[in-house]
């Protein structure tokens, strides 16, 4: 299992888009801005809705109002994480896939988009028709306030212990 992964990870290194952006003076650190400032909004778009399902902020609006309102603003802000994280991967992939702390993000980003995207966008509408969110919506905004504090701390770990900010 071990090799065939290195093997998938030397391959993605040698495409021609792992290759343009590994050896590209700029194509790293801009990719990189752009790819911090899709999971700002990601993000950003998500705790909003998770605040407010903890019952935090002002009460202009539900929850469900809140998730209705930021759902295309969260899924662009989605699509450029990925699409940015899968071209910053192909460029390293052998040395990500050899550090425990981005091995981690990946072990905790997987069951965090399935929860996020299975409990919490789903149910937002369900728990939070009026004012108060039942304890069921409360807890899920918590757990997922979490994981993602957990996400970022591994990605932070990683860019810590592996200096991929280029220079």
């Amino acid at each position: 299992m071990h090799d065939a992964l290195l093997a998938c990870c030397k391959w993605l290194e040698n495409t021609p888009w792992g290759t343009t952006v590994r050896n590209s003076a700029w194509m790293y650190p801009v990719i990189q801005s752009i790819h911090f400032a899709g999971l700002s909004l990601w993000l950003g778009t998500t705790v909003t809705v998770d605040l407010r399902l903890m019952g935090v902020g002002e009460r202009r609006q539900t929850a469900a109002e809140l998730s209705d309102r930021l759902f295309a603003w969260n899924w662009i802000g989605f699509f450029v994480v990925v699409l940015g994280g899968f071209l910053l991967f192909s460029a390293d992939a052998t040395t990500y896939m050899s550090n425990p702390a981005f091995r981690m993000k990946l072990v905790i980003l997987i069951p965090l988009a399935l929860f996020w995207h299975l409990v919490v966008q789903k149910k937002t509408r369900t728990w939070a028709q009026t004012e108060e969110t039942p304890a069921i919506g409360k807890w899920a905004g918590l757990i997922e306030f979490l994981l993602w504090i957990a996400v970022v701390t591994a990605a932070v770990e990683f860019l810590i212990t592996n200096a991929v900010t280029r220079s």
